[in-house]
């Protein structure tokens, strides 16, 4: 009878509701925190073991830090060219302003969510026009919330393709194997100093390859740009850098891997030459320059037995993998970039190759530059 008679009135039944909701908040985050605080805890102090957990395991940003999970290249060849030649030509003439076609770029990327095939010129001249009046770009992109990230990712690509370097006006090697090093001279330039993968004057074909499907070993993507040619054609470093990986690897065959000095980039060159490779006198850990021959085009692969053909077209798969943390570079949150019209916008600057010693058939570049970045 007591409970019969008993009424809530409205008020009161939800202030009761109230209190619970905010008794179960305080709860939740109590138990929470402490959870996290056992999970922190209980990490190894183990480098490998954390950077394990760090890929693995979404805790906090107290075990896993903030940086760039995935980016794709999509820039356009078009936009290469206009924007390379923006930044270079305001370097070179008495322009009071000077652009950095990154960011130009990465603002264009903003305006078209990073889909190039949007991209009109008047886009671009508009940019530019602000950037003539006095407005900076930091200015300019102040409302665009992802410029920073993109940003970030087309300079982990780009970031050492167009600078000051100085190269040689004579060649610093002759077919008789004579060096000529006394006599050499350099100019200096602010321009492209990366270079295509393959020499001049060797033609080759490609086409945009980047995620077809491979079944060697298990199903998987292609992670590269195939260029087609003729077996021994000289292999080119793209960029400075040091030789982080050289040998057999049994779906690469003979490959060669070149870490970037920034260690953002890693390039890789895959199916060289059988029997000869490498260059001579090449290993891991050497530093090479932009536009150095580091091996030949060859058909070697997908074996396990060391010098093997299996590749059944001639051809060089190269390939770019961006590390915005150690952790990805041999984690499974790798970052490989569809390369193809970066090879593509190469193609205006080839390093010339020349035989150095007709018994080995190895050739050298035929003309050096001097990179700022090469440590000394």
């Amino acid at each position: 009878m007591l409970i019969k008679c008993f009424k809530l009135s409205k008020g009161l039944l939800f202030a009761l509701i109230a209190i619970l909701l905010i008794i179960s908040i305080i709860y939740f985050f109590i138990f929470c925190r402490q959870n996290i605080s056992l999970e922190k805890n209980s990490i190894s102090v183990d480098n490998s073991v954390l950077e394990e957990t760090a890929v693995s395991s979404n805790l906090s940003n107290s075990t896993e830090e903030n940086y760039i999970k995935w980016f794709e290249f999509n820039v356009s060849y078009e936009v290469l060219q206009k924007t390379s030649q923006l930044d270079i030509n305001s370097h070179t003439t008495n322009k009071n302003v000077k652009y950095n076609w990154i960011e130009l770029i990465s603002y264009l990327a903003c305006l078209y969510g990073n889909n190039f095939s949007k991209f009109k010129i008047k886009d671009l001249d508009n940019l530019v026009a602000k950037l003539d009046s006095g407005k900076s770009i930091d200015e300019i992109t102040r409302d665009m919330k992802n410029y920073h990230y993109y940003y970030e990712g087309y300079s982990a690509v780009l970031s050492q393709y167009i600078g000051n370097f100085g190269i040689s006006e004579t060649p610093i090697n002759n077919a008789d194997n004579s060096n000529t090093q006394k006599s050499i001279s350099y100019v200096q330039k602010y321009d492209l100093k990366a270079f295509h993968p393959l020499a001049q004057n060797y033609s080759y074909s490609h086409y945009k390859d980047f995620g077809n499907s491979r079944s060697y070993g298990y199903n998987r993507l292609h992670l590269g740009n195939d260029l087609m040619g003729s077996i021994g054609t000289p292999v080119i470093a793209v960029e400075s850098g040091y030789v982080e990986a050289i040998g057999w690897n049994q779906y690469g065959g003979w490959r060669i891997g070149i870490r970037s000095f920034d260690k953002k980039r890693y390039y890789y060159y895959a199916h060289l030459r059988k029997g000869h490779p490498f260059v001579n006198d090449i290993y891991e850990g050497k530093i090479v320059q932009a536009g150095d021959v580091i091996g030949y085009l060859g058909m070697t692969g997908y074996s396990t037995k060391e010098d093997t053909n299996n590749i059944n077209i001639p051809h060089l798969h190269f390939g770019i993998q961006l590390i915005f943390n150690e952790v990805q570079k041999d984690g499974p949150n790798q970052i490989w970039i569809d390369v193809y019209n970066l090879v593509d916008f190469l193609k205006k600057n080839r390093s010339t190759a020349i035989i150095t010693n007709t018994k080995t058939k190895d050739y050298e570049r035929k003309y050096e530059i001097i990179d700022p970045y090469v440590p000394d």
